[in-house]
């Protein structure tokens, strides 16, 4: 390591040979030929940089819920407070991002032009853009960025209805893994949700038991929970209720701005690490 004050924390020279300045300041001229690009450096995303957290859904007996909360973190500091990671696609179809915010930004312009092409300009009065389609459609697209060993960085839940009306809800990571289930939450909702929402449903042949306002009530709960020990959460998130009417429409409820309410820190005083409970 130089441990010269103007150069300290770079490798030395003697180590690793001198450093590329060209590097820092690349740039792709006009004149550029393959073989130069070969030379140039990979930009492949190693890691998240701003993230969001849990994203948690299930089912119910007329059709499903989703909730993720607003905050955008850098690390450790909370960043942003206004990350819509709720994304509505076509007429009943929600579709719910964890993980890095800029992949999350390029799903949202895939899924735009999805929506564009299919909904708009290949519809002639048919079939349209359903929740399965863009659940199928988008595990290609993260398999595809996998195979290329450059991921898009993120947990994604679609929800929606089967051509049958039945509801549905699947799940597909940054390796292209696919799963469906009744209750399903990303990152620490996996652990500190799921929980909660299998003692209301706890197998999936049990979400046709349970209404609206069980879930909601469990849905509330679960963020409440993320919000006390997820360090990465916040207290408002968005929620999205998609159902069916008397008459078998689909309603599409989006709601955002919803408050964390009832919070009671009293646990904390038995938690170490919390507050002056440091022993």
């Amino acid at each position: 390591m130089n441990h010269d004050p103007f150069q300290w924390g770079r490798p030395s020279n003697e180590t690793y040979g001198a450093y590329n300045h060209q590097i820092a300041n690349a740039g792709v001229p006009d004149n550029t030929t393959h073989a130069s690009l070969d030379a140039f450096p990979k930009m492949h995303t190693q890691q998240p940089i701003i993230t969001g957290t849990s994203v948690i859904a299930s089912k119910f007996n007329n059709g499903i819920i989703m909730a993720a909360d607003n905050v955008g973190s850098y690390g450790s500091l909370l960043r942003f407070s206004n990350i819509e990671r709720l994304i509505k696609v076509g007429s009943e179809t929600v579709v719910g991002l964890s993980g890095d915010v800029s992949d999350m930004q390029q799903i949202e312009r895939i899924l735009d032009e999805l929506e564009t092409s299919e909904e708009v300009y290949d519809n002639d009065g048919g079939d349209y853009l359903r929740a399965a389609n863009v659940h199928e459609y988008l595990s290609r697209v993260m398999y595809n960025r996998r195979s290329k060993m450059n991921p898009l960085w993120n947990s994604i839940i679609v929800g929606g209805f089967y051509r049958d009306r039945t509801p549905f809800l699947k799940y597909v990571d940054l390796v292209g893994v696919t799963y469906s289930s009744s209750t399903i939450a990303t990152g620490f909702g996996s652990h500190l949700a799921i929980p909660l929402l299998r003692n209301l449903i706890p197998e999936d042949k049990d979400y046709v038991k349970v209404d609206e306002q069980q879930i909601t009530k469990v849905v509330e709960d679960s963020m409440r929970v993320l919000f006390y020990r997820d360090a990465r959460s916040g207290d408002k998130y968005s929620q999205v209720i998609i159902k069916l009417d008397e008459e078998g429409k689909v309603v599409f409820e989006f709601t955002k701005e919803v408050k964390v309410e009832n919070q009671s820190w009293r646990f904390a005083k038995d938690i170490r690490g919390y507050g002056s409970s440091q022993q």
